[in-house]
């Protein structure tokens, strides 16, 4: 679902709220998930599921598929969710 869409969706059920006031709630909201992320912290949202960064170890003899040539991969962060067993019930209704 895009972002225009989303916002469509929340209009209908709050009338009261223009499309100015939805976008900046859901920006902040996106923001506050991503500063969180950031400082290494668990998001959760009770009922939906859990935010959470894993950490990948480095590579040193990862190899680019394209042309064959061993690379290095640095370690990093990645972004993982982890749904509810609510959300996860609901969708295999």
């Amino acid at each position: 679902m895009s972002r225009q869409k989303l916002i469509k969706k929340i209009k209908k059920k709050n009338p009261s709220l223009n499309n100015k006031e939805i976008e900046e709630i859901i920006n902040s909201f996106c923001e506050t998930i991503e500063k969180g992320l950031k400082q290494g912290r668990k998001i959760e949202l009770r009922g939906f599921g859990t935010f959470f960064t894993k950490k990948i170890k480095e590579k040193y003899n990862a190899r680019n598929p394209s042309t064959k040539e061993l690379i290095y991969v640095p370690e990093k962060n990645k972004v993982r969710f982890r749904p509810s067993r609510k959300l996860k019930n609901f969708i295999n209704e």
